[in-house]
């Protein structure tokens, strides 16, 4: 697909890779050359893994040159399966995030977004003033509660978290718009959110 990075991160994948293969007609159909994985830890972010990758995958393409020009390439078939998943293009709309969804796959979300295109979501004020936030860097927080799924928690000094259906996605980098991207301490120095609601 288009954005396998990101993806691999929001499904919650443990490894990734790169892959060098022969051209054919279909897509992704070609005999593979040479392949390398690596580990996506818990922490890892879609620049994390862009960047390893970019490394290791010039380096297998060097790999896969000289194996062509010395002859000496062994090729597999690509095996498919119906349980691959797939990694469509990323829009806007894709990026706007459910609170509905559980705090793992929240917390997956937003680091398989991060740094770009970023997951994203609105906030309201009780005057229906409406900001679009962005968010970068998560915590979870998995913990029985009574809040309603989305509502959003702050002590208006250190912390934002909002409410999901098994915890709190605590936030910890974050970008209002209009605003520099900070973390949420240094934002709340400034701006106070207490009151808003996620819309």
């Amino acid at each position: 697909g288009a954005a396998p990075i990101n993806w691999a991160i929001i499904n919650g994948e443990t490894e990734t890779g790169a892959t060098t293969f022969f051209l054919t007609h279909e897509i992704d159909t070609g005999n593979i050359i040479l392949q390398e994985k690596i580990d996506i830890a818990k922490t890892d972010n879609a620049r994390d893994i862009h960047d390893r990758l970019m490394g290791l995958g010039a380096e297998l393409v060097l790999k896969t040159v000289n194996l062509i020009l010395e002859g000496n390439v062994e090729v597999k078939t690509q095996q498919h399966s119906n349980t691959l998943k797939t990694a469509p293009k990323i829009y806007k709309e894709t990026c706007h995030i459910d609170w509905k969804k559980s705090t793992v796959s929240l917390y997956n979300f937003v680091r398989g977004l991060s740094p770009y295109p970023a997951a994203w979501t609105e906030i309201t004020s009780h005057e229906s003033e409406t900001l679009s936030l962005k968010i970068y860097e998560t915590e979870k927080e998995i913990i029985t509660h009574n809040d309603p799924t989305g509502k959003l928690l702050t002590d208006n000094k250190t912390f934002i978290k909002i409410a999901t259906a098994d915890g709190y996605l605590k936030l910890l980098s974050i970008q209002l718009a209009g605003k520099k991207r900070m973390n949420v301490d240094e934002l709340l120095r400034g701006y106070k959110i207490e009151g808003y609601e996620i819309k």
